[in-house]
């Protein structure tokens, strides 16, 4: 188990659960997602998933290995999968600048709305992501082509509260209509933000409209519905006030080149909403954890989990999506051109430091040698003596109760 640096085990979120979690359950309505994800992380790593005994045939050292939940929303089942995703993406990256664009909501206005129709509401968040990108960039008046890009959904804050935005990595130029020419923005410039603001509040306001006189938005106890209040009169007051508020949406300064983008990638794409190594402490009383820097925050353990729990998303909900170039119709077409016509008038490649990493083995490859390429970590030799090691099943423990 990890150590804190001083000989303790480092606190996990698994920890808080297996210490709290058949008490929150029984105090907090949850999805079968939410109460699924509190069941895996809490067996993570522990008898109860089973696992087996690694043998040193040098010196006879013992040492028990428990299986992993792999459960999508836990901390410390993504750096495998994490690497084996990258590797595919890798393949996929232009040699051109890519911008970093942010959309954001109105919190106070919407938080409400996302959290009961999450699917809905963060499926509209990618449509009206990617088409603002998509239509600036085709709008002869900027650029005239089409974008590649790649959008993640994070429904957090450094302190866990829910705040639902699109992370957009984009291609810093685009593929003409017609396929004959690779059109460059500036290197310092994408869009203008207050026109991506502007363009993203109006398309996801207009999706939330459609899908309300569809009859298909969930609108009980939103603030502002109820109390006698006509739901279509409250329904038009909350749109005005969308409308009318100022959306922050902004575009951070352009990665210098792939090997930035791979870097960006891996700590994004399989993120979730707090890793185990920004917990501090962990007490029946209080869990705490780092936000920004070294200020922390302190909360009790069912708020913690409570908080946590918020960001699991609908089964099966995909939380990373292509468009333009990189989208999967595109892939073995447009974005084949874009790349002949980048690589004809590039310049000589430069000295090895700016060549992407190293390739990551495919996922044919055994888990252990991926871990030794990611890690140096091998776990096939003793980590007292070196000598080889042999595994032998170890007996899985009873379930727990999770009614």
């Amino acid at each position: 188990m990890p150590s804190d640096g001083q000989g303790r085990p480092r606190p996990t979120v698994g920890d808080i659960a297996r210490a709290h979690g058949e008490a929150f359950k029984k105090q907090h309505a949850l999805s079968e997602m939410q109460r699924k994800a509190l069941r895996d992380i809490g067996a993570c790593r522990t008898s109860v998933l089973g696992g087996r005994v690694d043998v040193c045939a040098g010196c006879g050292d013992e040492k028990p290995v428990f299986h992993s939940c792999r459960n999508r929303h836990c901390p410390g089942c993504q750096s495998l999968s994490q690497a084996r995703w990258m590797e595919g993406r890798m393949a996929r990256l232009l040699p051109t600048d890519y911008f970093h664009v942010v959309f954001t909501v109105p919190d106070d206005l919407v938080a409400g709305l996302a959290l009961r129709n999450r699917e809905l509401f963060f499926a509209a968040m990618f449509s009206a992501g990617s088409q603002t990108l998509l239509a600036l960039g085709e709008d002869e008046k900027r650029l005239g082509a089409q974008l590649g890009l790649t959008a993640v959904l994070h429904t957090w804050t450094r302190d866990l509260r829910f705040h639902p935005h699109l992370h957009c990595i984009v291609t810093g130029g685009g593929l003409t209509r017609d396929g004959t020419r690779w059109k460059a923005t500036r290197q310092d410039y994408l869009f203008p933000v207050r026109v991506l603001s502007k363009l993203f509040c109006g398309k996801l306001v207009a999706a939330l409209d459609t899908a309300f006189h569809e009859g298909h938005l969930n609108v009980a106890g939103v603030d502002g519905f109820g109390n006698g209040v006509p739901v279509d009169d409250a329904w038009k007051r909350l749109r005005r006030k969308l409308y009318r508020t100022k959306w922050v949406s902004y575009a951070k300064a352009p990665f210098a080149g792939a090997k930035s983008v791979y870097q960006y990638l891996g700590r994004y794409t399989h993120r979730v909403g707090l890793s185990n190594h920004r917990l501090v402490s962990v007490t029946d009383d209080a869990v705490i954890f780092r936000t920004w820097g070294e200020q922390t925050a302190e909360l009790p353990p069912h708020e913690f989990l409570r908080r946590f729990l918020q960001h699991v998303l609908p089964r099966g909900f995909v939380k990373l999506r292509h468009y333009g170039l990189m989208a999967p119709g595109n892939v073995n077409t447009r974005l084949i051109a874009a790349r002949q016509l980048l690589e004809a008038h590039a310049a000589p490649p430069p000295p090895a430091p700016s060549e992407p990493p190293a390739a990551v083995p495919d996922t044919a490859v055994d888990w252990r040698e991926l871990l030794l390429h990611l890690t140096g970590i091998d776990v096939t030799r003793c980590a007292k003596c070196g000598g080889a090691l042999h595994s032998r099943p170890l007996d899985r423990a009873p379930p727990r109760d999770t009614s």
